[in-house]
């Protein structure tokens, strides 16, 4: 692919959408615009025209990453395309009695699961292909053309199909579908085959499914952002971020919509690797806070940890993701008081309408938002979008919550930090301290619109390496969609024992899923020399029920040879034991491809240390903050601070796209990317007080 002139990311969240510019020359613009949750498209036009006011050159962009939640939004809330779903005789209800496990166990009154597709829209075919992917039971033409008069008469908006041991043998489902796109050429039909060839029920028919009722939701949107962008003069190609950390072509993306679910956040962990890689530090853990919820992602020795399935709502997702952690707690969790008289914060969001009180849309719940503007952390004036803070709303919001329980505005605003800050704490905790990981051993990166805000609260309450605040915190999701490239994913489910006989048929299906990702890139416009391969294979012992993922050095007889002992290892790193004498099951093979997209990036020499220019500070304010009292603060513009610049806090950083707050007795380093390093003094760093110690 050729170096562009222009290349523009847009990352599309629930109260803003963010997009960065960035030409070959290295000029950097960036735009932050209200989101437009009503039609998003509309949102990723404004931010399309608001770069434009900045100087780019529409007619000179040649490419245009989105990140968007219009999957994960339609996932959540249910508001699912009305599919139907074509199914092996007898497995009418697999979408009904799922894994046969109860999610509450012990609830007395459990909520029933709720079902992708109404038991009214399940057909059942007679055709059965067994274990070994042998045909069992024909499929019969005149059945089909029954099936398109029966899918005629109910007219759903999608059809999916999933056969019995289709991941096998998928020609049953290659005829059906044939026959469903020659009838229905204008509905979106999704054959479980071709999106997901691994084994297990359920998963795989809860996949197709979801799949099918997204599509003509995504494709709907895809095709409004792509006319959007025409309208504005951008005939670029637009890639979409998938769940994977990878971007793919939108036309894809509409295809293969239960990628989507975890588009945005996918762009912040990219971004998170970029600066594993600029900044030397291995070992991160972000903190993406956007208004609604907050992400966390561990990275370990810069590896961006992966999960081949994934829990949405109550249905189980075979896809390739992010391991991400996400809790109800961002910038708009909404504080209330339950029926014990207990505060609690969250999940409910006030979401970009009306939004939190102090941007006066009409909102009237406090939230996270409200409480560092009553505290002062968050001072009043605009921010972007146009939104302006009101801190006589937010108090207003805040004492309707503080007053039931004895509280000033001012105490009732610190308890809404206190729990929220809870939550993110015991997010954090979830990725590392339970996973066995020591926290000192990382740096915390907080991003999103309210990542920072909470940089300093962090770092106090945990015993962290340090804190690291991105030169463009709010910006920091969107600026990642392109670091990671295209990304294309191969996986056949082959229950194999691992041995020389099963060797070269695995070696053969890794060469023919490696040349068709070369091909499908060469499609994208991206050479073979920028595609990068990651083989990796699911293995357990035998009679085992679940697998471990063992990545590959290649998949040639030597590196198939070191399958063995790498499992026996992983086993013994994971579980403790290892048993060199088991026979080992290749459950599924996995094929990664990836391919670089040209990206320009900062080049900022380094500097010696120097103090804080006073140009920099820009007013100073009385805050409030948490565990310190009532003090007196600078304020400091970010866009003053030079690389090598060290002070001390207290001290609250303001820029376009989000506030940093630093704690006394913390010290902020401005390194050479113009990244800020924020470190604990060595006495409190050795304390005992506060939440995670």
């Amino acid at each position: 692919m050729t170096t562009p002139l222009w290349t523009i990311s847009i990352d599309a969240g629930g109260t803003f959408t963010d997009a960065i510019a960035r030409s070959a020359g290295g000029d950097i613009l960036e735009a932050k615009v209200a989101s437009t949750p009503l039609d998003p498209s509309q949102g990723l036009s404004n931010a399309v025209a608001a770069l434009e006011d900045l100087g780019v050159e529409l007619a000179d962009v040649s490419l245009v990453c989105h990140g968007t939640t219009v999957a994960t939004n339609a996932t959540l809330t249910g508001n699912l395309g009305r599919a139907a779903l074509v199914t092996t005789r007898g497995f009418r209800d697999v979408l009904g009695y799922r894994q046969s496990n109860r999610p509450e166990v012990y609830s007395l009154t459990p909520r029933r699961p709720s079902e992708l597709v109404p038991r009214e829209l399940r057909y059942e075919m007679t055709e059965r292909i067994d274990s070994a992917g042998r045909v069992v039971t024909a499929l019969d033409d005149a059945e089909i053309s029954e099936l398109v008069e029966r899918l005629r008469a109910d007219d759903p908006e999608a059809i999916a199909v999933s056969f019995l041991f289709s991941y096998l043998n998928d020609e049953h489902e290659r005829r059906v579908g044939s026959a469903l796109r020659a009838a229905f050429p204008d509905r979106p039909i999704t054959l479980s085959s071709e999106i997901a060839r691994e084994f297990r029920e359920y998963p795989r028919t809860a996949t197709t499914a979801i799949n099918a009722a997204l599509r003509p939701l995504v494709e709907d949107y895809l095709n409004r952002a792509s006319e959007a962008l025409s309208a504005r003069g951008v005939e670029a190609p637009l890639l979409v971020m998938q769940s994977n950390g990878g971007s793919v072509p939108a036309v894809r993306a509409g295809r293969e919509a239960h990628k989507l679910v975890l588009s945005g956040p996918a762009g912040g962990v990219a971004g998170l690797a970029a600066l594993a890689e600029a900044l030397d530090e291995p070992n991160l853990i972000s903190l993406d806070m956007g208004g609604t919820s907050t992400d966390v992602c561990l990275l370990r020795e810069s590896t961006i940890p992966f999960t081949t399935i994934q829990e949405v709502q109550d249905h189980t997702l075979l896809a390739p993701t992010v391991d991400i952690h996400t809790i109800g707690a961002g910038g708009g969790s909404i504080a209330w008081i339950d029926q014990a008289g207990s505060l609690k914060v969250g999940p409910a969001s006030a979401k970009a309408v009306p939004g939190p009180a102090c941007y006066g849309r009409g909102g009237v719940e406090p939230t996270i938002t409200d409480a560092h503007a009553v505290l002062g952390t968050l001072g009043a004036g605009e921010l972007a979008g146009g939104l302006r803070i009101d801190r006589d709303l937010a108090v207003a919001a805040v004492e309707r919550i503080a007053e039931p329980l004895g509280m000033t505005a001012e105490e009732g605003a610190e308890a809404i930090l206190a729990i929220g800050l809870a939550h993110m704490i015991r997010a954090v905790r979830k990725v590392s301290v339970e996973r066995g990981l020591d926290p000192r051993e990382f740096s915390l990166v907080p991003f999103g619109g309210a990542g920072p805000l909470h940089a300093g609260l962090m770092l106090h309450h945990m015993t962290l390496k340090n804190v690291i605040i991105p030169l463009r915190p709010g910006l920091f999701a969107a600026d990642g969609l392109l670091v990671a490239g295209l990304r294309i994913d191969h996986a056949q489910t082959v229950l194999r024992v691992a041995g020389d006989a099963a060797y070269p048929e695995i070696a053969d299906w890794y060469a023919t899923a490696a040349a068709e990702s070369l091909e499908q890139f060469a499609g994208d416009g991206i050479p073979a020399e920028s595609v990068s391969m990651l083989a990796q294979i699911d293995c357990r012992y035998q009679g085992q029920g679940f697998e471990l993922g063992i990545a590959l050095d290649g998949w040639d007889a030597t590196a198939l040879a070191a399958l063995p002992e790498l499992f026996h290892a992983a086993h013994l790193e994971r579980y403790g034991h290892s048993n060199q004498e088991e026979p080992i099951e290749i459950v599924t093979v996995r094929l990664a491809a990836t391919g670089d997209v040209s990206r320009t990036r900062e080049h900022v020499s380094p500097a010696p240390e120097r103090p804080l220019p006073d140009t920099a500070v820009v007013a100073n304010r009385e805050v409030l903050l948490p565990g310190f009292g009532a003090t007196r603060v600078p304020v400091i513009a970010r866009s003053e601070l030079a690389a090598g610049t060290v002070f001390a806090g207290p001290a609250i950083i303001q820029q376009m796209d989000a506030t940093s707050v630093i704690l006394p007795g913390q010290r902020a380093q401005v390194v050479s990317t113009l990244d800020i390093i924020v470190t604990e003094s060595a006495a409190r760093a050795t304390g005992s007080a506060g939440t995670g110690r």
